[in-house]
């Protein structure tokens, strides 16, 4: 296992197959500043760009995942004008939505407080693994503020909209186990259980095609807009790519000789 920081306020784990990057601001929940996000850029194109990667986890330091945007920098002349706020906002989309489109899958571990931009980061994350009692939300509409990165693009597609505007317009918090049941998690577990169970959810991803896993997910993404004829067509397309590759003729093969696959990544 190797950690490295990549400034004093993000730091970037690889434990084998997988890469984790680390909120590193415990003193103030993690909060975003410019720094971090930054940082989270980049270490997801360092992330994406590692070939021995398989899966990227996201969490924070201090039992605490993230609460948001730092409060002090929108209250600063950094955000002094509605051109700068709009600036803000696009990058913080546009970060964001690297997790969601990165080619390898991303998991957002969640203790403490994931609200207002640490929620807009979790759900922009592939998977969710949660501790029982965190507290995750939008939380935005309390301070009449209003969240540029993604809720109400993903959320309605995750959860409907009757959902959706209880959490955006009431400024709600959910607990881990909430978030379980209402389909914004997909494991949720004690605290002292919580490596543990992602450890379990970790393993069936990352020894699978690292090739079909990429457009797999590339595909299903998609999935999430256009008609049927064009979805229908993409999953033609993929299907066929996926039976060309020599993952897909070794796991044929694999089969037929009752072994395990060796995944060539291609």
């Amino acid at each position: 296992m190797s950690v490295e920081a990549a400034t004093e306020v993000i730091q970037y784990e690889v434990n084998g197959p997988v890469a984790t990057i680390w909120f590193n601001r415990p003193e103030v929940k993690n909060c975003v500043n410019w720094d971090l996000l930054m940082g989270l850029g980049a270490l997801l194109e360092r992330a994406e760009n590692d070939d021995d990667v398989r899966a990227v986890v996201i969490r924070g330091r201090g039992n605490t995942f993230c609460a948001g945007a730092d409060l002090n920098m929108l209250d600063s002349e950094f955000l002094g004008t509605t051109n700068q706020s709009v600036k803000i906002a696009q990058i913080s989309a546009r970060t964001f939505d690297r997790a969601f489109n990165l080619s390898k899958p991303t998991i957002a571990v969640v203790e403490g407080f994931a609200v207002a931009g640490g929620f807009e980061l979790f759900i922009s994350c592939d998977f969710a693994v949660v501790e029982d009692n965190a507290r995750i939300g939008d939380f935005h509409i309390r301070r009449a503020l209003f969240g540029g990165a993604g809720p109400i693009y993903r959320l309605p597609r995750y959860i409907g909209l009757r959902k959706t505007k209880e959490l955006l317009l009431t400024g709600k918090l959910l607990s881990g186990k909430e978030c379980e049941e209402w389909g914004l998690a997909n494991v949720s577990a004690p605290a002292a259980e919580l490596d543990q169970a992602l450890a379990d959810f970790l393993a069936p991803l990352i020894d699978k095609s690292a090739f079909t896993m990429r457009i797999t997910k590339l595909a299903a993404n998609r999935g999430l807009d256009g008609d049927t004829e064009t979805l229908l067509a993409l999953e033609s397309m993929t299907c066929n790519v996926a039976h060309q590759s020599q993952d897909a003729k070794e796991g044929v093969q694999a089969f037929l000789e009752k072994r395990e696959p060796v995944w060539k990544h291609a």
